[in-house]
């Protein structure tokens, strides 16, 4: 049987890139949030076409902090798709919102726009569609709806690094969430990432992923040990200039 996925053989083909980033690590002795971790930063928000990018401890970490810095809490509900991991809805129950479900199509297995409106209410605060197994929610009609009603946009892209739609990539119409767990494109072993074009909101998800920190020692507010390692964040540089071949070689 021909594995879907053959994670020892895709680490072989860059171990040597991998051991020379951990030693690179190593000797620095800067083990969190140093100069891996802003590369890898820098170098996400490039391939996803988006402005900013803020490196997390794990996918859900990432769904957690991007509804935290739009604002979501107690009594507020979250509009989601039924058919993913349980992250998602984790994230949205830890910041005290309800989830609220709307169904998918048939053909895409990602949200049904055409159900979305009815299922927004006054405490809608956010909408987060679902990218499933890399296939792009409908997004433009998604961000529309959004705008209109002033709900915050967080795609769950975890399972869609490099994927695209009308020429966009996932991760760049709203706030983008993605997972480098050891089953995703690109692997750290456990890790996240999240992207967006807003420096606010950017510079808010850095502060809460560190204990709220503004400065060193200096929290501001109610913050959360996020933070993403450098030998993981230079596990996942040492990826990227390969992640469209292992997308490529998923697809065939």
């Amino acid at each position: 049987m021909i594995p879907l996925v053959d994670l020892a053989a895709q680490q072989r083909a860059i171990k040597d890139e991998i051991a020379a980033a951990i030693a690179r690590v190593l000797e620095s002795s800067s083990f969190v949030l140093g100069d891996e971790v802003a590369a890898f930063e820098t170098e996400f928000a490039a391939f996803c076409e988006a402005r900013y990018a803020v490196a997390v401890n794990s996918g859900t970490s990432a769904l957690h902090l991007a509804l935290l810095a739009a604002g979501v809490g107690a009594g507020d509900e979250v509009i989601t798709a039924p058919n993913t991991f349980i992250a998602t809805c984790e994230a949205i129950s830890y910041t005290g919102a309800r989830p609220v479900f709307v169904d998918v199509r048939p053909d895409t297995y990602t949200i049904d726009v055409a159900r979305l409106e009815a299922a927004i209410t006054p405490r809608t605060r956010a909408i987060i569609p679902v990218h499933l197994y890399g296939q792009p929610a409908d997004l433009d009609p998604i961000v529309e709806i959004a705008q209109q009603h002033r709900l915050a946009l967080i795609e769950d892209a975890c399972q869609a690094h490099g994927a695209a739609l009308g020429g966009r990539r996932a991760g760049s119409f709203g706030t983008g969430c993605f997972s480098l767990y050891a089953t995703k494109n690109i692997t750290t072993g456990e890790g996240g990432i999240i992207t967006t074009d807003d420096s606010a909101l950017a510079s808010r998800m850095r502060r809460i992923r560190s204990h709220g920190e503004a400065e060193r020692y200096s929290s501001v507010e109610l913050g959360f040990n996020y933070r993403l390692t450098d030998v993981v964040a230079a596990i996942g540089v040492a990826q990227l200039d390969r992640l469209q071949g292992f997308t490529d070689g998923r697809r065939r």
